[in-house]
């Protein structure tokens, strides 16, 4: 009886194997021969095979023989790895039935997202941010042990693409990226006498996994107001190399997430109102952060590459959009922010995570030059995000310095 059992089973595999390969043998001689066309029709016939799902998913992931629960609770690069996949992400019901044993439909992310999980801000102002994880398990692995990786787009599948950009749009805005790579950026900095760059922390206490001789004491898990380790000590190292190269700069120290991380979104902006009221001079706002990832099994991971020899943390660009809110202008924004990308990677290439679009404001509607920085990960060192907080700087300058008398 068993034999009989292992025969058909293996009968199974084999037939379900050669099925896969005839499909995808098929796909390829549409898409060479029938055109575009033709080749998508047989993606999305595909997609509905629960066979080719499965080999796809097992590809990505390993064994998903049991139901491994909905993409909102698998962990961070599990799910960068299906967002790699146009198959997987084009076919999304299909997936999620198969991860979750059942049926439903998730978004799949492509490559370069960041997890967001269960939203611990969901009852919260539009001002506040839905993709921070607030409440991170304490990190207790040795930063040798933490999971590095370099986050880079291995196509243009998935993103608004253009002059080398990569920009992942998670609204429902569209996003035209070539007609942004190719348009002016109407600002215009004045006389370096007055402040042209404001570089501010909503989230000034996020810090980063404590290394050698960079410890702290903490507020929270990966917390701190210990202004040596946390955001604005990267402040501090941007607003030097801004001013080495001729800028003017101010820096506000403000902690806007301590004693009260709620509302912490509305009361930088009431800062930032006050600098511009006080400094009509400044064009740039800059507010910086880090990110988090971490998977659902508590490991911890950063965003990391190396630079002149030297580790060095990636850095990400957030853009707010119209969906979080009244925000009328926010496409010079992202042209500014392209103009900088371009930069990183023309001077420091892995450098740059690829560009958010996210569906809040960040209150980046106050001005056409406000951009959210975030500085590596939590599970990044301090020393790390230095190295990618000061090679950032240098980018941007360059782009900020061409801004000068237009």
């Amino acid at each position: 009886m068993k034999k009989r059992s292992d025969k058909i089973q293996w009968g199974r595999v084999f037939r379900r194997s050669a099925a896969l390969f005839m499909a995808t043998v098929a796909v390829w001689a549409l898409l060479t021969l029938g055109g575009a066309g033709a080749a998508t029709d047989a993606f999305h016939a595909l997609g509905e095979d629960a066979d080719f799902i499965s080999s796809l998913l097992r590809a990505e992931l390993g064994n998903v023989a049991r139901p491994m629960g909905p993409l909102s609770v698998m962990d961070g690069w599990s799910r960068l790895a299906l967002g790699q996949s146009a198959l997987l992400r084009s076919n999304e019901k299909a997936v999620a039935a198969r991860l979750e044993g059942g049926g439903g439909q998730a978004e799949i992310p492509p490559a370069g997202s960041d997890p967001a999980g269960e939203d611990p801000l969901a009852s919260q102002s539009a001002h506040e941010d839905p993709d921070d994880p607030q409440n991170l398990p304490q990190v207790t692995t040795a930063p040798d042990d933490i999971v590095a990786r370099t986050l880079i787009p291995t196509s243009a599948d998935g993103y608004a693409y253009a002059d080398g950009v990569y920009i992942f749009n998670r609204t429902k805005l569209p996003v035209d990226a070539a007609a942004l790579a190719s348009a002016p950026v109407n600002i215009t900095l004045g006389d370096a006498q007055e402040p042209q760059v404001l570089i501010m922390h909503t989230h000034a206490t996020e810090a980063y996994t404590p290394d050698g001789t960079d410890v702290y004491e903490q507020t929270d898990n990966s917390r701190t107001l210990d202004t040596d380790c946390n955001m604005v000590r990267i402040g501090n190292e941007m607003k030097a190399v801004f001013e080495e190269m001729g800028l003017s700069v101010v820096h506000d120290e403000t902690t806007y997430d301590y004693p009260h991380y709620n509302g912490s979104y509305t009361r930088s902006k009431e800062g930032i109102e006050k600098y511009l009221e006080q400094y009509p001079s400044i064009k740039i706002v800059l507010d910086v952060h880090r990110d988090a990832l971490i998977g659902e099994d508590g490991t911890v991971y950063k965003a990391l590459t190396t630079i002149d020899g030297k580790p060095t943390s990636q850095v990400m660009l957030v853009l707010g959009s119209p969906e979080g809110g009244d925000h009328p202008n926010w496409y010079e924004n992202l042209t500014l922010a392209m103009k900088i990308q371009k930069s990183m990677n023309t001077l420091y290439p892995t450098l740059a995570r690829p560009i958010t679009i996210r569906s809040s404001v960040y209150n980046q509607d106050l001005t056409n030059g406000s951009l959210l920085v975030e500085v590596g990960c939590h599970g990044n060192t301090l020393q790390e995000a230095i190295n990618g907080g000061r090679l950032f700087a240098r980018a941007a300058g360059q782009v900020l310095l061409g801004l000068e008398g237009q």
